[in-house]
């Protein structure tokens, strides 16, 4: 997402070569979305794939309505629009077929049965490998595996946001669904580098998330500090140790931090290989217990476009 929207200006050479890098350090899943630049980003990875597909499990989203300005209109979830949004998605890309296809999120005039029933008319044409869900509750992703079987559930989850811990993650394992978290890094307050709020560039997303407001930011700062300090004590970065605490949680849980850049890239894979310890990992859940992050996760205007159930 980032390469290509709400995280500052796009930088496409240096994207490119974190892409061509990231094939050469063996990260084979690939997450992108219709939604991200207005369908640049798709564009921008169909381009980093040419004459290499096969090396990747291709992931990407539909559902999410933006007008020309790229401003948030809303959630598409009829069938005839999972159909077209596919088409879309393919020939941006330049691929026959998308490894694991989302719903990115629920359209609440449209019943999931209906949702997910297009999305496995796609399957049946070979266009579609995997259905994926993003921002569901339980009862949601039950109703939709009733219809076919979900791979996957995409959602926030991190040290500072631990909300599918309670109802969600359980529904997954029940199921056999995976669980992919975006932004294990919080948005990249947990990596330890993040710019002051008011240094921001105009069009960085955090500018308008309530979690790095003012009193809101300082407080979820002194958290991220204990991430921090104990990561300087194992001798590893901050954003290694956040995600190693991920993808401590199960062999279901697969992270997708986001990166703009090689030497985050590469920073981030080396975590893959930090293995921490039953010390470390309830050292963690103490420093950053559920609900400790302070603010909301989104403006309204966003928010409610998660489903509740």
């Amino acid at each position: 997402m980032g390469m290509s929207d709400a995280y500052g200006s796009p930088d496409e050479p240096e994207a490119l070569r974190t892409l061509d890098r990231a094939l050469e350090l063996g990260v084979t899943f690939w997450d992108t979305a219709d939604v991200y630049g207005l369908g640049a980003n798709e564009e921008l990875v169909g381009r980093a794939l040419a004459g290499r597909r096969d090396r990747v499990e291709l992931a990407t989203k539909f559902g999410f309505v933006r007008g020309p300005d790229g401003a948030y209109d809303g959630v598409d979830g009829r069938p005839e629009h999972a159909r077209s949004a596919c088409e879309a998605s393919l020939a941006r890309l330049g691929v026959d077929h998308i490894d694991l296809y989302y719903l990115h999120r629920v359209d609440p005039r449209v019943p999931i049965e209906e949702t997910v029933g297009a999305m496995s008319g796609l399957v049946a044409e070979g266009k579609v490998r995997h259905l994926g869900l993003s921002e569901v509750a339980a009862t949601t992703i039950r109703r939709a595996a009733a219809v076919h079987p979900i791979a996957a559930l995409q959602s926030e989850y991190s040290l500072w946001n631990r909300g599918p811990e309670a109802t969600v993650m359980p529904a997954l394992r029940e199921l056999g669904i995976g669980l992919v978290p975006f932004s294990p890094l919080g948005r990249g307050l947990l990596a330890g580098g993040m710019p002051p709020a008011g240094e921001l560039d105009q069009d960085d997303l955090r500018r308008i998330l309530p979690r790095f407001q003012g009193e809101n930011l300082d407080r979820n700062l002194e958290l991220a500090e204990r991430v921090r300090a104990m990561a300087a004590e194992r001798g590893a970065a901050p954003a290694q140790l956040a995600l190693a605490w991920v993808m401590a949680q199960g062999e279901h849980v697969v992270a997708i931090p986001g990166t703009k850049r090689v030497r985050y890239l590469e920073q981030n894979a080396a975590a893959a290989a930090l293995e921490l310890t039953e010390a470390e990992l309830a050292a963690l859940d103490a420093a950053f217990p559920p609900g400790a992050a302070v603010g909301d996760r989104y403006p309204e205007v966003l928010e409610r476009l998660i489903d509740k159930g």
